[in-house]
């Protein structure tokens, strides 16, 4: 693993670190300041006459990601989380020490320095050292020297490397935290409860997808780790909490493309004694408050589009296959003139497929992709929507929409469906299709519907994906630029070093 030239050079460095008396793996070194804050607080200096300020004393920590010698002095640009602090030191104040840092310091070691802060002669704001040490000893040297880590799957599967390298990722994940800040932050403002619900299932529910598979040693039972929190949150709205949401992790044993990630992150909510068209309205200002707390305008690029939040749409599910997917009413309206449609598209579909499935298939067919502005999608069929409420006057449709932006579904809301009898009915519709081969059918919950048995007030719940959300808002295309981790193909992992670093 470590048989490279190059980090037996590095090792031997800090063996010989070792026996000089130096840790090269030290602690107990604090900073007084960020990098930014430094830049920010002594800017002034460069507009004095005398270029320095020798009774101020600073102390910073970083990663060296650039070193220049130039024969008793030396300049090194250390970064920190903040950014990049070029650092200044000579024999003359370090003595013995530089000619130690100058054998044993490189491109990639972290390292604690104390000084001053000074103007060099061609501009720029510096700490000027007085003391320097070496805090950690970097044997593998950084991938290539000025390009960053350019390698998509590497990027992916080391991230540590691509924070290191690829400064501009690390914004990514700021920004994914922020919106996860403001989004709790905005439940919580409207009076709802946070909650946490399990992620070991004994009845996978709440979503159709195919669930994982685990085992309960104590208990001797399989359990499914969870595909969503849903039934479990409209259990406590049963118990009575009127408004709670939960930011959970779901884990769906599904396919992986740009836009879908076996683990991942949403956040659900559900509120009583409101309707759907209630949770249309939240979700408008849910996302004018977020574009606000990112500092972001009403038109957004994503990839080669331009979002614009000012036009929102609210359309029917039919409406939708006919404005937007180009089929001709009286083929949307006829599920066999919709059926034979399909199979002339090249649509996969079978004859034994529900009118409520064939519509779903041409909606995926013909339709999301082109919903680029934000646009609401209502009247669902009652087929792909089985824990939603039926529509009171259309009983064959859902009081459900789903939020479509940039070709992709960013949150999916209904008005519940609180009859427990027709819940029943629903569940055993599910068995029979999971018993025909659908693995993405739901099972039998009894014990939900004997909750249900017991009232749940009229309640309207969504589930946001807060993957995708950052994608969206972030300009990525894949799911795997804003999850820090995602899942990968195991391979045999090979540790070698392709390019020197930056030495």
């Amino acid at each position: 693993m470590f048989d490279n030239q190059y980090i037996k050079q590095r090792i031997q460095k800090a063996d010989s670190l070792r026996e000089l008396g130096r840790n090269p793996y030290a602690n107990g070194k604090e900073r007084s300041v960020k990098n930014a804050e430094f830049l920010e607080k002594y800017a002034h200096i460069a507009l004095w006459e005398e270029k320095k300020d020798m009774e101020k004393s600073e102390e910073i920590v970083g990663r060296v990601k650039f070193e220049r010698w130039m024969g008793k002095a030396s300049f090194v640009k250390v970064e920190d989380e903040s950014g990049i602090l070029q650092v200044y030191f000579s024999k003359n104040e370090l003595g013995d020490e530089f000619e130690i840092l100058k054998k044993h310091l490189e491109v990639g070691d972290i390292i604690y320095a104390k000084g001053f802060p000074f103007v060099t002669k061609t501009g720029e704001l510096s700490l000027h050292a007085t003391s320097l040490e070496i805090l950690s000893k970097s044997i593998v040297p950084l991938p290539e020297k000025f390009h960053g880590l350019s390698d998509i799957e590497l990027r992916y599967r080391q991230r540590y490397l691509d924070l290191i390298t690829n400064p501009h990722v690390k914004e990514t994940f700021k920004m994914r935290s922020l919106i996860v800040s403001h989004i709790r932050r905005f439940f919580e403002e409207k009076g709802f409860l946070e909650v946490e619900t399990p992620m070991l299932h004994p009845i996978p529910g709440g979503a159709n997808a195919r669930p994982f598979i685990t085992y309960h040693n104590a208990l001797e039972v399989e359990r499914y780790l969870r595909i969503a929190p849903e039934l479990y949150l409209k259990r406590l709205i049963v118990g009575g909490f009127e408004a709670v949401f939960e930011i959970n992790r779901n884990f769906r044993n599904e396919g992986m493309d740009h836009s879908h990630n076996p683990e991942f992150t949403m956040i659900e909510f559900y509120w009583a004694y409101k309707t759907y068209q209630d949770l249309i309205q939240l979700t408008q200002e849910l996302f004018s408050s977020l574009l606000q707390a990112l500092h972001l305008p009403m038109q957004i690029p994503h990839g080669d589009e331009v979002i614009d939040f000012a036009k929102v749409s609210i359309l029917t599910y039919k409406q939708s296959l006919c404005q937007i997917g180009g089929i001709p009413q009286e083929v949307v309206e006829d599920s066999q003139k919709l059926y034979q449609y399909l199979i002339d598209q090249g649509v996969e579909v079978s004859a034994s497929m529900s009118y409520g499935h064939l519509q779903s298939e041409a909606f995926d067919a013909f339709v999301e992709s082109k919903l680029i502005n934000p646009t609401f999608i209502t009247e669902y069929p009652i087929e792909i929507s089985p824990l939603a409420r039926r529509n009171d006057e259309n009983p064959l449709l859902a009081d459900r929409f789903e939020f479509f932006v940039g070709g992709k579904e960013i949150a999916n809301g209904f008005s519940e469906l609180n009859d427990p009898l027709d819940q029943y009915e629903r569940f055993k519709e599910q068995v029979k299709a999971k018993d025909a081969g659908d693995e993405e059918a739901q099972y039998m919950d009894e014990d939900y519907v004997w909750a249900l048995a017991h009232g749940m007030p009229p309640t309207a719940g969504q589930g946001i994906g807060i993957d995708r959300l950052v994608m969206l808002l972030s300009n990525n295309k894949s799911i795997k630029d804003v999850i820090l981790f995602p899942a990968m193909k195991p391979i045999k992992q090979t540790y070698e070093i392709k390019e020197e670093g930056n030495e």
